[in-house]
């Protein structure tokens, strides 16, 4: 991330595909103080003084979180997930609450993590924050096979190690916008029970994508398999680092006294954070009110306009890349039904150099997926981010893009050629 940074501020008029951000337009400053007014309504209309609203908003809170109620009924509304209150801890963004999972989950130095590969490189960092060894299945096409799964959970056992938990992101993945089927997710879950094996579920861009959702892993979890991790960066704004984790497995502690692997959380929450800000939770909690606990509904707009613009960037591939182009060098790309990315599988290294290439001669930014594999691989294929695009840039970045393209595949196909001929 910090190398595209670079690359960004470097070229400053680059149109670019990097970042998975929202689209800012949706945002209105106004909106901000409406969220707290209408939390802190809230508050009073359920008989809080305003001495209580006032150390509500202004002193630490409550280590899991103060408003766990309002996710808990929001789940329930989008996700069908009906859990206690108590099974939610409130985090400061997803990532603390990878963190906090996988510290809580991870105590023998054999237990190691699988990942669907390409994955967040979040997931990847936090493991190794911790030393936690990562073993990737890589994904297919279609996304990660239950075959796949199960063999390297067999192989790991095979070398005395013990799989703990499975990190996949079942909706548009992040990078490579693939979703799983509902068939491959009850197949994770039978799976997860045969082996004992728990599923980390980090889905956050089901609710801000256009049409039907598949249910999400956690609705159809009946044997408490899943952890589930949720985000607001997406839903309602990335500037409040507010995020959740629903983890409703029973533990047992060190006095052998039962519990949910919640409370474990916030207790080490309780060295890492202290308490997720009072202020974001207050404007999180503003929306959700807002929202009257569906933020699908909320973010019906978004979602119309994200589709659009997964729509007008797949449309002007297709118009500045004609299938008989791409056939002929090697050029390829999927077509997901959400989300905030798309995989270009491309024939030459698109690697840094490439990248600044891009950005340098052609004024076109974009992030090489082989930083999203934990070992080796993506070295030929592009994540292509439109979630912070307009339609004009959009149309303009595809058409620096496809020059890119056309010179980098032409230089790709003459250097093939070369050596067959040296080769003959």
């Amino acid at each position: 991330m910090n190398f595209l940074n670079e690359v960004t501020e470097r070229f400053p008029d680059a149109v670019s595909f990097a970042p998975g951000r929202p689209y800012e337009g949706f945002f209105d400053t106004e909106d901000l103080f409406a969220h707290l007014r209408r939390y802190v309504d809230h508050l009073a209309a359920g008989g809080a003084s305003r001495d209580a609203v006032r150390t509500a908003l202004y002193q630490y809170g409550p280590t899991a979180g103060r408003i766990r109620e309002l996710i808990a009924r929001s789940l329930h509304t989008d996700e069908g997930i009906d859990v206690p209150p108590e099974s939610i801890v409130v985090t400061v963004g997803a990532q603390e609450a990878m963190l906090l999972t996988l510290r809580a989950l991870f105590a023998e130095p054999s237990d190691v993590l699988l990942v669907v590969s390409p994955c967040y490189v979040g997931i990847t960092g936090a493991a190794r924050l911790l030393d936690i060894p990562v073993v990737p299945v890589e994904e297919r096409a279609e996304g990660v096979a239950c075959a796949d799964v199960e063999a390297a959970v067999l192989a790991q056992r095979a070398r005395g190690r013990r799989p703990r938990a499975l990190y996949v992101v079942p909706d548009h993945s992040n990078p490579s916008g693939n979703t799983l089927s509902r068939h491959t997710r009850e197949e994770l879950l039978d799976l997860a029970a045969r082996h004992d094996l728990l599923i980390l579920e980090d889905s956050p861009y089901r609710l801000v994508s256009p049409g039907p959702r598949l249910p999400a892993l956690k609705s159809l979890d009946r044997q408490r398999r899943v952890v589930h991790i949720g985000s607001y960066a997406k839903t309602v704004f990335p500037g409040a680092r507010v995020g959740f984790v629903v983890a409703d497995q029973p533990v047992t502690d060190e006095g052998g006294g039962q519990g949910l692997l919640a409370a474990e959380l916030a207790r080490i929450k309780s060295m890492v954070t202290v308490n997720t800000p009072a202020l974001s939770q207050a404007a999180v909690a503003g929306a959700l009110l807002a929202a009257e606990g569906s933020l699908a509904a909320f973010n019906a707009g978004p979602a119309r306009h994200y589709g659009a613009a997964l729509r007008a960037l797949l449309d002007a591939l297709e118009r500045r890349l004609p299938k008989e182009w791409r056939t002929a060098h090697g050029v390829s790309w999927n077509r997901p039904t959400g989300g905030f990315f798309l995989t270009l599988r491309v024939p030459f290294t698109a690697d840094d150099a490439a990248l600044l290439r891009s950005a340098g001669e052609h004024g076109v930014i974009w992030t090489p997926m082989a930083h999203f594999h934990p070992e080796s691989g993506g070295e030929h294929a592009i994540r292509l981010s439109f979630s912070s695009l307009g339609p004009e840039e959009i149309e303009d970045g595809v058409d620096r893009l496809a020059g890119f393209l056309r010179v980098e595949a032409d230089r790709s196909l003459a250097d093939t050629s070369r050596t067959a001929g040296y080769a003959s």
